[in-house]
């Protein structure tokens, strides 16, 4: 249906002649020309409709996949992933959506979908080459969220930086930790994926290992039974878990003694600390002697 008035004969014969001049030509077939600004309106009107539709498409449509990703989000959320995890797969899925949609929308409308790809395609190369180094973050911050060699809460090492603390945050660029003296380190995904990671609450329980050396004339047997009662007292060593004494060294001024018991990773300072006072007031009170560097001057 047109809601435009039709074109007189004289006002078509002035308008082919005004594109006849435009175009400098006097070959143009008048016919076209009046077909054309005849089938103007409806084509008008139905491409108008066209867009309308697609932008009320574009929209729900849009609606639906935010949905759709909160949903998935949520329900990943729920199982042993982590919760970075779960966002990033989230947020891809949800992307990917909206992509597809857009392409479907521009296909509907004749456009060369192909081009588009391959113009977004160099596009995305000149980006990468611009900011490699946060894109080589963001593919170790992947790599770390799908390995999962850390948890947030864990506390690790990272060889070769010399920092160690407790995670409290990964996120995709990178990961923030914090140190025993409780100083916030940010570390890019990128290092730590190339790097070789302690985690020390890798397992549920962890070994604690106690040097201690008593001199020669010492009883082993009475110190070995001694640091047993120790640990034994000691509420951070467990009692699920075999303990053990024995002599690990035999050194030029002392015999060491390994004093070894579990203990619960997110206790381990705990653990050393409180060992390390209690062997020594132990030893004190039963006589067991714990030698020290001694230098005799002989005078002539």
């Amino acid at each position: 249906m047109s809601y435009f008035y039709p074109l007189t004969a004289t006002a078509a014969e002035q308008a082919i002649e005004t594109i006849a001049e435009a175009a400098g030509t006097e070959n143009i077939d008048p016919g076209v020309i009046q077909k054309f600004m005849k089938e103007l309106p409806d084509k008008a009107f139905s491409l108008a409709v066209r867009v309308v539709l697609a932008i009320v498409i574009l929209v729900i449509m849009w609606q639906v996949i935010k949905f759709i990703g909160g949903v998935v989000e949520k329900s990943l959320k729920k199982t042993k992933i982590e919760d970075a995890t779960a966002s990033f797969l989230a947020k891809l899925l949800k992307v990917s959506l909206e992509v597809m949609l857009l392409f479907s929308i521009a296909a509907a409308f004749g456009m060369d979908t192909a081009s588009i790809v391959a113009l977004l395609g160099s596009a995305g190369v000149a980006i990468g080459l611009a900011v490699q180094g946060t894109l080589s973050n963001f593919a170790g911050g992947i790599l770390i969220l799908i390995a999962r060699p850390f948890r947030v809460g864990d506390y690790i090492v990272v060889s070769g930086t010399g920092i160690e603390g407790s995670v409290t945050e990964i996120s995709l660029i990178n990961t923030r930790m914090l140190t025993a003296d409780f100083r916030r380190v940010v570390i890019p995904n990128g290092t730590l994926a190339a790097a070789v990671i302690t985690n020390n609450n890798g397992n549920k329980m962890r070994i604690l290992d106690t040097m201690v050396g008593i001199s020669y004339s010492a009883d082993i047997d009475k110190a070995r039974e001694v640091a047993m009662s120790v640990m034994d007292n000691n509420e951070f060593v467990s009692d699920k878990h075999d303990k053990a004494v024995f002599v690990d060294e035999l050194s030029d001024s002392s015999v060491v003694l390994r004093i070894r018991g579990w203990v619960v990773p997110s206790d381990y300072l705990k653990a050393k600390w409180s060992m390390n006072e209690e062997i020594k007031k132990a030893f004190d009170k039963n006589g067991v002697e714990i030698p020290f560097p001694q230098v005799d001057v002989h005078m002539k």
